[in-house]
């Protein structure tokens, strides 16, 4: 049954995302005999070349995401050198459960009614540092540069990479390589990065490349802060997906293919990039430069970047509940001249209905998930395959290369609107954060608990359910949370396979984006936000309780 768990989870990564990249190459070409395209054709490709925006959407895309990825590596791996083993650190990798399940698009949002030329930081200098009594006529957000953009990117994707930073350290030996950096004679940074930072990036080489394909054809995102005249390449191509005109489709399809090009172009780029790197920094090593005079500018560049992502996601959250609850707030006042419940008492239908839907999505794709993790895991306890790499595919194909192909399946099946598809698709991206978050954790379980379980007679199967999985409950429980919270994140899946038809909170969240109406997008983005959240405190309260007289069980 375990054996059946792992090929069944590598062929449920591996199927959707192989027909989606079918389902938009033939388009491309102007196959499509739906709509009309019975024969191959470059139409599609002198269409897509005709549109003006293209160079600006291709450099926009590549440039936000390389730099993105870029910065947000180097963030993650200062922190790291600077701060490990310290109080502090411990401090920093406690904040990362409820940074982690937070959605992009709540982070998005918050993000844009902090820096807006009418957010909270311009409200909290004027009028005395900059003499402004109306918002200046300025372009913060949306910036044709995308600096915004990247800013989203960094807030979200530096917990991420900590995240499984941290899951490789025990691998490296790190404290003990930098206690001998150290006696040395290196400082604390600099004999980080050269006893410890190549081991580590070999063990979070595929987690970077998930960020660096993320980061070129993220949407929701791009929607809530990245630029417009024109967008960023994944944005036109939904937008054209989205078009009434469904001859638009295969100029749509051509951009998804041009998508997956840029990516696996600058992921081969990426590559060559990391040879030079590491003979450089082969060099640098033997010149045996200590560093220690670099740590007094560096220590304090990393606590500073980590204690600004904080402040960016934790003023910015709040700057969404008090806009869903402002009534008259005038500029520069901090906060609302009147307060008001009339933004939820409108909402109160739509919030009920749909946050039920996601809920009900998100529990199911989150359930399916979980089990399929546990049996892969199980699995490979008897048998080790290379395959198991297949679970990062999803996460290094871009969504736009094969969503809108699977989206034209589910459409000539008609499959798609209904609430079952779209938690089967949700399923494909939730399944390789539950196991990712459960692999350490399980792989970790002192077996010799097991063993002395057989010695009694007990049979594997028993072994795992009275053993394993009770000592696992914690681990488990935090996989399921991060599941959820990757559910209901999701808003391309949703829109294109739910076809307008089924809805969350994210696709409500986002549509009300370019409306500019704050109060209405608080009320969605605090409840996009919540939802995962309360899901994550729930998950760290019940093993808590359930474990309060057992501290032996808390293992994970």
């Amino acid at each position: 049954m375990a054996r059946f768990g792992l090929w069944a989870a590598l062929l449920l990564l591996a199927l959707p995302v192989l027909a989606g990249l079918a389902g938009v190459i033939g388009p491309a070409f102007g196959y499509l005999p739906a709509l009309g395209g019975d024969g191959l054709s470059l139409a599609p490709w002198r269409a897509l070349l005709a549109w003006p925006g293209l160079s600006g959407a291709v450099k926009l895309s590549l440039v936000t995401g390389i730099l993105a990825t870029g910065l947000s590596l180097a963030l993650t791996l200062l922190i790291v050198a600077a701060w490990q083993g310290t109080r502090s650190f411990t401090w920093i990798t406690r904040a990362l459960a409820p940074l982690l399940s937070l959605p992009h698009a709540a982070a998005a949002f918050g993000l844009a009614f902090l820096i807006a030329p009418s957010g909270w930081i311009a409200r909290g200098l004027s009028p005395w540092a900059t003499g402004w009594e109306r918002p200046p006529d300025l372009l913060i957000v949306n910036d044709p540069l995308g600096l915004a953009l990247v800013a989203g990117l960094i807030v979200k994707e530096v917990p991420f990479l900590l995240l499984m930073t941290l899951a490789a350290l025990p691998q490296t030996d790190s404290l003990r390589a930098q206690m001998v950096a150290r006696s040395l004679g290196y400082g604390r940074v600099t004999g980080w990065m050269k006893a410890v930072a190549p081991r580590v990036y070999a063990q979070i080489r595929l987690p970077v490349y998930a960020v660096l394909a993320y980061s070129m054809s993220v949407v929701d995102v791009a929607l809530i802060l990245g630029p417009t005249r024109p967008p960023t390449l994944a944005v036109q191509i939904l937008d054209w997906m989205t078009h009434p005109d469904l001859a638009l489709r295969f100029q749509a399809a051509a951009g998804a293919v041009l998508q997956l090009a840029l990516v696996i172009g600058a992921l081969a780029l990426w590559r060559l990039a990391e040879g030079l790197i590491a003979r450089r920094g082969a060099v640098w090593a033997a010149a045996g430069g200590r560093g220690v005079a670099v740590d007094l500018a560096l220590r304090p560049l990393g606590a500073a970047g980590a204690l600004a992502i904080g402040l960016a996601v934790g003023l910015g959250l709040a700057g969404l509940l008090v806009w869903s609850f402002a009534g008259l707030w005038r500029f520069p006042a901090l906060l609302p001249d009147v307060w008001s419940l009339r933004n939820w008492t409108g909402q109160s239908d739509n919030l009920r209905r749909i946050g039920f839907e996601t809920g009900v999505i998100a529990l199911g794709a989150t359930l399916v998930a979980l089990c399929l993790s546990i049996a892969a895991l199980q699995a490979q306890n008897t048998t080790r395959t290379p395959l198991i790499g297949l679970i990062y595919l999803p996460l290094i194909v871009p969504q736009i290369a094969f969503l809108p192909g699977l989206a034209t399946f589910a459409l000539v099946l008609g499959m798609d609107g209904t609430r079952m598809s779209v938690m089967a698709m949700h399923l494909v991206f939730v399944l390789p954060y539950v196991y990712l978050s459960l692999a350490d954790p399980w792989r970790a379980w002192d077996a010799r608990a097991g063993m002395a379980a057989s010695a009694l007679g007990a049979r594997p199967a028993r072994v795992l359910w009275a053993v394993r999985l009770p000592m696992l409950a914690r681990a488990l429980l935090i996989a399921a949370a991060v599941g959820f919270a990757t559910s209901v994140a999701q808003y391309l899946p949703t829109l294109l396979i739910g076809a307008g038809r089924v809805s969350t909170v994210t696709t409500e969240a986002v549509a009300l984006a370019s409306s500019g109406n704050r109060r209405l997008i608080g009320v969605w983005a605090v409840v996009q936000m919540a939802l995962p959240m309360g899901v994550f405190a729930l998950c760290l309260a019940v093993p808590a309780l359930l474990f309060r007289n057992r501290r032996g069980m808390q293992i994970a």
